[in-house]
């Protein structure tokens, strides 16, 4: 009765999290460009809507602006970057706010939904690479996942692989076994902070 209790709760609290998340980030423009098809043809999708994601690469802030250089990567059903090694290309996504570089920081997960404007071009090392601008109006950054060292408990002669530390607990049914799992699973940050209204 209390298992069932806290998993009606966990799954409020949960649901709760994933209606903060802008529709814009949660669900594509009807037609979403790629950013290859986009990097044939800057002109022709200038002014298009997209919805890109992925890991920030790097940081640059402006006077009254930010600018986000954005590894992009394949986005899941709720609109977070997938991790994953597989790269769509880059984008700069262009923030009207002061971001902070120590919270927005390189390799930490964003999707950004705005306009496009062009293209910028700047250097990655020695080789000159040509950017999609997006001017952001949605820019979501996701909760940082963490893996926690230790063992999982058991409960009651059963013992859960997936079990998170609090407040996510009895995500999934445990497994009658009572063996030891080394590692524990949950969110660094309790939420994620978007830019945009």
């Amino acid at each position: 009765m209390k298992r069932s209790a806290l998993f009606v709760i966990t799954a409020l609290s949960l649901g709760g999290c994933a209606s903060q998340v802008p529709i814009e980030i949660r669900e594509p423009p009807a037609d979403n460009p790629t950013i290859a098809a986009v990097g044939s043809d800057f002109q022709g999708f200038n002014g298009r809507y997209v919805r890109w994601g992925g890991t920030i690469a790097a940081v640059e802030n402006r006077t009254n602006e930010t600018d986000v250089e954005v590894v992009a990567h394949k986005l899941d059903s709720e609109g977070s970057p997938y991790a994953t090694d597989d790269s769509l290309g880059r984008f700069i996504a262009r923030v009207e706010a002061f971001l902070d570089p120590v919270i927005y920081a390189v390799d930490r997960s964003v999707t950004a939904y705005g306009v496009l404007e062009g293209s910028i071009t700047r250097p990655i090392g020695e080789h000159p690479y040509t950017y999609p601008l997006v001017k952001a109006t949605k820019f979501y950054l996701w909760p940082e996942y963490s893996y926690y060292p230790g063992y999982a408990p058991y409960h009651y002669g059963y013992y859960d692989p997936y079990y998170y530390p609090y407040p996510y607990f009895y995500l999934y049914p445990s497994y009658p076994y009572s063996y030891a799992y080394p590692y524990r699973f949950g969110y660094r940050g309790l939420g994620g902070r978007l830019i945009g209204h």
